[in-house]
């Protein structure tokens, strides 16, 4: 994509916070943040300094889970820009991404243009597994989610239920800087989202076959590769014409990876094409 051929923004220092959905990331972000020594947060769509929304959409404000995944991860044109360029008017700063994983939190720094961290702190690092295990029941048998700002900067950013506050105390210039506020996000009304590999398979299957010169898909194989990515093995069927055989699986591949990332928020790390056969 042609946001993925952009240079870097110069003179931001960037970390990662890490943690399983529900360990409580939001609930510890700003005392994390202090830790790295970080200027902003990066938090589900929202970039957040000392406890006041800047910039962003939260992704909690989604009214389905799969809105809510692309959100947080970018996907969505207007809300990536908005931000690169916020970033690239406040450079020199450093930024503190929140994710579920590693490789979660380099997808999103690599969208928004920003270096890969110089440092990640994992939720392991700064909760006790009792205190993990009592956030992760709260999320899944309530579905209240955190979010690392006052509570009346909230209700003017938020779609769903505010169902309370919290607030941690410490030394801090900024009275915001420890309030959180407890929500609970439309789209938990609903459950979870499971996309079956068939499902994923037919999407794939669906766009190579109408890629120009492709006869016949066939073969699709999914398979997860690393932590919550997937990897894509192809055969098609293609047949002569004014492409050359490498341009037709390069442009399988592309337009496979972006397609799945943008429809289902999934990270798509790998798109292997063979071409099997050819058609006269």
């Amino acid at each position: 994509m042609a946001e993925d051929r952009q240079p870097l923004i110069p003179n931001v220092k960037t970390s990662a916070f890490v943690g399983a959905a529900g360990t409580g990331k939001s609930q510890r972000a700003q005392l994390v943040a202090s830790l790295v020594d970080a200027d902003y947060i990066i938090d589900d769509g929202l970039v957040i300094h000392k406890g006041s929304i800047v910039c962003g959409k939260s992704a909690k404000s989604e009214r389905n889970q799969v809105s809510a995944i692309r959100r947080a991860i970018f996907e969505f044109d207007d809300h990536r820009k908005e931000v690169i360029d916020y970033f690239r008017s406040a450079a020199p700063c450093s930024v503190m991404v929140i994710a579920t994983s590693d490789n979660m939190a380099m997808r999103i720094l690599r969208k928004l243009k920003l270096p890969a961290p110089e440092q990640i702190v994992h939720i392991e690092d700064v909760a006790t597994p009792e205190e993990i295990l009592k956030a992760r029941r709260e999320r899944f048998s309530k579905g209240q989610h955190v979010i690392p700002v006052s509570h009346v900067l909230v209700r003017k950013n938020f779609a769903g239920k505010l169902v309370g506050q919290l607030r941690v105390f410490w030394k801090s210039k900024d009275k915001h800087e420890g309030e959180k506020t407890i929500v609970r996000p439309p789209f938990s009304f609903y459950g979870n989202v499971h996309i079956e590999t068939e499902a994923i398979e037919e999407l794939a299957s669906f766009i190579a076959s109408r890629t120009a010169q492709v006869a016949k898909v066939n073969e699709v194989k999914v398979s997860p590769e690393e932590e919550e990515s997937l990897r894509i093995e192809m055969k098609l069927t293609v047949t002569l014409g004014d492409k050359k055989f490498l341009s037709i699986a390069n442009l399988v591949k592309e337009r496979i990876a972006v397609s799945l990332r943008y429809f289902t928020g999934l990270d798509v790390k790998t798109v292997d094409v063979v071409i099997a056969e050819v058609q006269i």
